[in-house]
């Protein structure tokens, strides 16, 4: 057995339950839209680090690795 991840909007998700019903393909849904810790972790001493002024500009960024 193999397992297809698909992400249709509204319209396409109500002809794909029809249509695998209409096969009688059993399926599941499932709705995680929580990242996981380690994500979330990340993305807040990323924030933090801003808040401490430990962040510089793209402008910035590009000059420090055109010299490398």
């Amino acid at each position: 057995m193999e397992t297809y991840l698909v992400h249709p909007d509204k319209m396409q998700e109500k002809a794909l339950k029809a249509f695998l019903k209409a096969l009688e393909v059993p399926y599941e849904i499932k709705k995680d839209s929580s990242l996981p810790a380690h994500v979330v972790s990340g993305i807040k001493k990323g924030q933090d680090d801003i808040k401490a002024g430990k962040s510089f500009s793209l402008e910035e960024f590009k000059e420090k690795i055109s010299t490398i």
